[in-house]
């Protein structure tokens, strides 16, 4: 299976256009004004001295935040390298990449925090991001070596994956082994593919391999962040089966590992990603495809744990399942488990971490804002509005460079088929049968279920269209949630999903959840806010047999859902016999994406019903 990448598709309008324009035109600038405000692009001419302002300071993982700013960047000039804004971002890249060549130590090496503050203590310690920021940087410049052409930024990037392959796999001189935080394995799968250089899948393999299966690293197990299973080493990657531990470090070892049971074919491998991913999608993850449901350690916990107002389910880790789910698509793109997760994701989990406007950005995303006075003084609740820079501002960038990317979940090919694994507005160039074929489509999802497929090509071909799992409609001929139809040059095919309010439940031993439901349209899950509905969320039931009435609001460019509800009559009262009195009441839902974007309010996903 072949993944189409993001380039080679066209986003004609719709959610996900509109989405691509925002974060051009505003989320893009917005992430490195916050990043040039507090220091993290001065960074890179590695001049802080003791005395200076210490909120200037080199953080040790400012490094990747402006990596994946730069990689967003290249991805926005390969999408559309003729756009105005495009002069300007490259002199903005061509700055850092002046300061990277101009302060890196003579053997390669560059990381602004450890060549300003602390020289001598290079790969000496686990935990202080050195790889992580190294992988982020090595993307970054096979990005903008793609977008331009230019290659200055990735020979820089190659010398310095080549120290870190004779510091780490040759001489074995670091003081660990294997990262602490993961990246650099993608990243590394990443480079030898666009190079064509086998040594740097070699160093993947090697960080692989070594994961949770050697001594050296034992001795940073020195708190409980660092305890092998907080960081996924507790175990040989193909002796996994579990997700543990930090949610975001975790699927990008994920993800680097189907990456690897891809090109390799490992079936030690490709096993532990199938039952890391089953873990994760069917025992861990929201219904709103976030994970990582505690705050101590970001974390997974144990099967069916997934608290709602305490949800930590940070934005990075709903990206990190993303690429997770892509990879996976790629090895096995033809079960649909992989895009309906993809889907999830899209437009929930991971559009939740932006605000409507494009400036402000969540950390957390919890699928509850109780009153304020259920948040005990002490207790971590999960920030009620969005912020636009964090001291920790790893998930702006990654939304910034998540966004550009997005057609390129949309697509994948076999020999003889295209598969439509997303839906969007969009036209794709693919390869089928050793010919050039196009596939257009229509649509106007997730507002809408309609989606009309065009196919051009010289050779008869075959169309596979993902059938959602949310889908209650029947669709005969389906396998593993595909539909399959032949076509040939000037081929049309017309399907509508049925696009409608449903109310559904979580499995029963999500306990959080038990008597309760959740309310979506088509692939959205939606929420109810109290500057809606009024305070007191929780005395709020919803008539499954009511009436589900929607509305579009052209002001925010989403479907708005009513339903018949019941709310209890308050009593002045802390305890007294349980009154049958409710008053019937229409309550408003929006998508969950869109939540805290009108003030603090309350806000529940999971609800009571009748």
């Amino acid at each position: 299976m072949k993944n189409i990448t993001f380039d080679n598709v066209t986003l004609n309008g719709g959610f996900f256009a509109d989405l691509q324009r925002l974060g051009r035109e505003v989320t893009l600038g917005a992430v490195y004004d916050r990043f040039k405000e507090t220091g993290r692009f001065d960074a890179f001419t590695c001049s802080w001295r003791e005395g200076d302002p210490e909120n200037m300071k080199p953080h040790v993982f400012w490094d990747s935040d402006v990596a994946k700013w730069i990689e967003a960047a290249a991805y926005y000039i390969k999408l559309a390298p003729d756009a105005e804004d495009v002069p300007s971002l490259i002199e903005k890249i061509e700055e850092v990449i002046d300061n990277i060549e101009k302060n890196r130590m003579a053997d390669g090496y560059f990381n602004c925090y450890y060549i300003t503050c602390e020289p001598n203590a290079r790969f000496t310690e686990r935990g202080n991001h050195e790889l992580y920021c190294a992988g982020h940087l090595i993307e970054a410049a096979i990005a903008y070596s793609a977008a331009t052409g230019r290659d200055r930024f990735l020979n820089l990037m190659k010398d310095y994956a080549d120290l870190i392959d004779r510091i780490f796999r040759v001489e074995d001189s670091a003081k660990f082994t294997t990262p602490g935080h993961e990246e650099i394995e993608i990243a590394l799968i990443k480079l030898s593919r666009y190079t064509g250089e086998k040594k740097y899948f070699e160093l993947a393999e090697f960080f692989l391999d070594k994961r949770g299966a050697n001594e050296k690293d034992a001795e940073f197990c020195r708190d409980w962040w660092s305890k092998p299973a907080q960081l996924q080493n507790h175990l040989p990657v193909r002796e996994q089966r579990e997700a543990v531990g930090h949610a975001v470090r975790a699927c990008y070892l994920y993800t680097a590992m189907a990456e690897y049971a891809y090109e390799t074919g490992d079936p030690g491998m490709a096993e532990a990603v199938k039952a890391l991913f089953d873990n994760v999608t069917n025992k861990r993850m929201y219904v709103t495809g976030g994970i990582g449901s505690n705050s101590n350690g970001e974390a997974f916990t144990t099967d069916y744990d997934l608290p709602n107002a305490r949800a930590y389910t940070e934005t990075c880790a709903a990206i990190a399942l993303a690429f997770f789910a892509s990879a996976m698509q790629r090895s096995y793109g033809n079960d649909s488990a992989y895009a309906d997760v993809l889907e999830r994701i899209l437009f929930n989990g991971a559009r939740s971490g932006m605000s409507l406007d494009g400036e402000a950005f969540f950390y957390e995303n919890p699928l509850e804002i109780p009153p304020k006075w259920a948040k005990p003084e002490g207790s971590h609740f999960p920030k009620s509005q969005r912020s636009k820079v964090f001291g920790c501002s790893c998930c702006p960038p990654n939304v910034a460079r998540f966004i550009p990317q997005i057609g390129g979940y949309a697509y994948t090919t076999d020999q003889m088929t295209v598969y439509i694994n997303q839906f969007m507005s969009s036209t794709v160039h693919v390869r089928i049968l050793n010919s050039d074929a196009v596939v257009e489509q229509e649509t106007n999802y997730p507002w809408d279920g309609k989606v009309k497929l065009t196919y051009h090509g010289e050779r008869d071909a075959r169309l596979a269209v993902r059938i959602p799992s949310w889908c209650d409609k029947y669709f005969a001929g389906t396998v593993k949630g595909y539909a399959y139809f032949p076509v040939s040059d000037g081929s049309t095919i017309e399907i509508d999903f049925g696009v409608k309010p449903m109310l559904i439940g979580a499995n029963a031993k999500v306990n959080e959840d038990l008597c309760k439901a959740a309310l979506t349209f088509g692939p959205v899950v939606y929420c109810m806010e109290a500057v809606d509905n009024g305070e007191s969320l929780g005395g709020i039931r919803i008539d499954p047999k009511g009436k589900f009435e929607t509305a579009f609001d052209e002001e925010n460019g989403y479907v708005t859902v009513t339903a018949d509800g019941y709310r209890r009559k308050t009593s002045t009262a802390l305890y007294a016999p349980l009154s049958a009195e409710e008053e019937k009441i229409k309550v408003k839902f929006i998508p969950y994406y869109a939540f805290a974007n009108r003030g603090e309010s309350e806000m529940q996903v999971w609800m009571n019903i009748k």
